[in-house]
């Protein structure tokens, strides 16, 4: 009945035995704060936040504080990869607060450190790097002055890589096809990168553990056509999830690890 329903706690973690390392807030620069309730469209059954949700956070507050830089940036930015950190997971009806800023720059990108945070601390902390991308080229171009005038304070020169390491799949791991909705794709005519967590969080349920620290690589757009394959490969202490194009070419590849693993 809505409005009566408890959040139910089965798949939310136990305290953890040691808590990753997040980086802190800069000295100085920009730093945009937002908030949000967790909706039930948010979380799975159990009441915790899904990565496809906390996905579509970090990138709602990215574009948020381009808004409220009122900066109208000459280009359009893909996600190459994006980390994740976990301490603990948001639950259901939970007021959450993020905290977003430039903590590194490159060539042709820059890094998005987002720290969300419920009423007793931080819980997660994101680190995405995107690659500015011309809108009618399509391929990558310099930031340009205004971005490093607006941006570059909070990243105190702090110079970060775009190189994607994760493997290629082993040829015997499982795959089974994950078809695309005319829904999955964004205005660059990509799948939306918060898709490819969805496909993450299917291969959760079973492995009797949650993430404590999670990795996502983008190595190619999902087109329309395209007819990925889901693989993945759980080890012990450790889970790698790929999308794969024809003759199993990467698209996007996870490395995710309990606390400790």
């Amino acid at each position: 009945m809505p409005g009566m329903e408890t959040t139910p706690t089965a798949d939310l973690p136990a305290a953890r035995p040691s808590l990753p390392a997040f980086r802190a807030d800069p000295a100085q620069g920009r730093l945009f704060r937002a908030s949000r309730v967790v909706r039930s469209t948010d979380v799975t059954a159990a009441g915790r936040l899904r990565f496809d949700a906390l996905a579509r956070y970090l990138q709602q507050a990215a574009e948020d504080d381009l808004t409220d830089a009122g900066w109208a940036e000459p280009y359009t930015w893909l996600v190459r990869r994006t980390a994740v950190a976990i301490r603990g997971y948001p639950a259901h009806r939970e007021r959450v607060t993020l905290r977003t800023f430039c903590s590194g720059t490159g060539p042709r990108w820059a890094e998005r450190t987002t720290t969300v945070a419920g009423p007793a601390g931080d819980l997660m902390q994101a680190t995405a790097v995107w690659v500015a991308v011309d809108r009618a080229e399509g391929g990558p171009v310099p930031l340009g002055e205004a971005f490093h005038q607006r941006y570059g304070p909070a990243a105190s020169g702090r110079r970060v890589s775009a190189r994607l390491s994760h493997p290629a799949p082993p040829a015997a791991a499982a795959g089974r096809p994950w078809p695309l909705r005319t829904a999955d794709f964004d205005t660059a005519g990509h799948v939306n990168n918060s898709i490819h967590w969805a496909a993450v969080e299917d291969v959760l349920p079973g492995l009797g553990w949650l993430p404590a620290c999670a990795e996502i690589e983008y190595h190619r757009p999902i087109l329309p056509g395209d007819e990925p394959l889901l693989v993945s490969a759980p080890e012990t202490g450790r889970l790698s999830v790929w999308l794969c194009g024809g003759g199993r070419q990467r698209l996007a590849s996870a490395v995710l690890h309990p606390a400790g693993g």
